[in-house]
């Protein structure tokens, strides 16, 4: 039951159709070829070290720039995520929240080799103190992996309304683990942790590297805090296709992982033949699903796209991602080649 990366090819028709009455969305389009050769095995389960450590940090607002300051000052003691060598690579990231999308990601240099890495550096935001104060400042801790395999070590949120704009001053704050409050609402299915990747046709040399077209990478890592339908947990696995095609060759699903509501499956799936336009009317799917012997039982899914409710120029529902959802998918589009993670509430589709 190692978890292996499978490779799904796509050919998406490109022309504008007028679809007849009871037409389903899938006619759209069609798959060209399905390979199902092995591109690697993950083993091992990346991102599950437990958050500790404190990070010291400052924040200031510039008025005559209009620009908020992140001053990133240093770490102490942050999990070790490789034991065998004993060592960590960490880096600080920042987001404004809620609109990851507009205002983005923010990042430090990456300290090699240490658990209590020296940064400081000034992460900046040019915005309206107006806008600040209703945001909420994400700032959180990663080990960098160079296959992109990063983990999650700490983070902390503010509410940027309530601080107190005189404290200048660097203060130390324990870094927390990663936080579900967000999403806690009446509706709440669990949250899936999750790297995506776009790989642009011609961008890493010549063949065999070289992807003859594009291609999106789907890492799904795991699962938290899923509805326990039984007293015994949950028999859980993850579905995925590339809408708008719905057929058995786009078909992907990872394996079951048994009386789990915390499962981790660590699968990764490719899917090549998309064109860097074809980003803005594709949507990947992922859905977590209750295995049984008669029936599965639906538990939450995820749709990534820009959400724009069209897809090749036809009305479609399933266009529908949140706002969270289209600013991970954004993100993608803008960092070719660069794995981008998440962590995504899980919602009925």
């Amino acid at each position: 039951e190692s978890d292996t990366a499978s490779e799904i090819s796509f050919q998406f028709n490109r022309h504008k159709k007028s679809p007849s009455i009871g037409s389903h969305s899938s006619d759209m389009a069609s798959v060209s070829s399905v390979s199902g050769s092995v591109l690697s095995v993950y083993s091992g389960d990346f991102g599950s070290v437990d958050a500790q450590g404190t990070v010291e940090f400052a924040l200031d607002y510039d008025e005559k720039n209009r620009e908020f300051q992140v001053h990133v000052s240093q770490c102490k003691d942050l999990a070790v995520v490789d034991e065998k060598k004993g060592r960590s690579d960490p880096y600080v990231k920042t987001y404004l929240l809620p609109d990851k999308a507009r205002m983005g990601k923010r990042k430090t240099s990456v300290k090699k080799r240490t658990v209590n890495p020296i940064y400081n550096e000034v992460l900046r935001y040019k915005i309206e103190k107006m806008v600040l104060l209703i945001q909420k400042l994400n700032l959180s801790v990663w080990h960098n992996d160079p296959l992109g395999r990063n983990s999650f070590l700490g983070e902390i949120e503010i509410d940027l309304a309530s601080w107190d704009w005189s404290n200048r001053k660097l203060n130390w704050y324990p870094l927390k683990p990663r936080s579900l409050s967000a999403v806690n609402g009446a509706d709440h299915r669990g949250v899936m942790s999750l790297s995506i990747k776009y790989v642009p046709p011609g961008s890493l040399g010549k063949w065999p590297k070289n992807p003859p077209s594009g291609e999106v990478h789907i890492w799904v890592k795991d699962v938290k805090d899923l509805l326990q339908l039984r007293p015994s947990g949950v028999d859980s696995f993850v579905k995925c296709y590339v809408l708008p095609d719905t057929s058995k060759k786009s078909y992907q699903k990872t394996r079951v992982i048994k009386r789990d509501t915390n499962p981790v499956f660590n699968h990764t799936i490719v899917y090549d033949g998309f064109h860097t336009e074809d980003l803005k009317d594709a949507c990947v799917e992922l859905t977590v699903w209750d295995h049984e012997k008669l029936t599965n039982h639906f538990l939450g899914g995820i749709r990534l796209g820009l959400g724009t409710g069209l897809s090749y120029g036809i009305s479609v529902d399933w266009m529908d991602s949140t706002q969270e959802e289209v600013a991970f998918w954004q993100e993608m589009m803008l960092a070719a080649n660069e794995w981008i993670e998440g962590l995504l509430p899980l919602r009925s589709l």
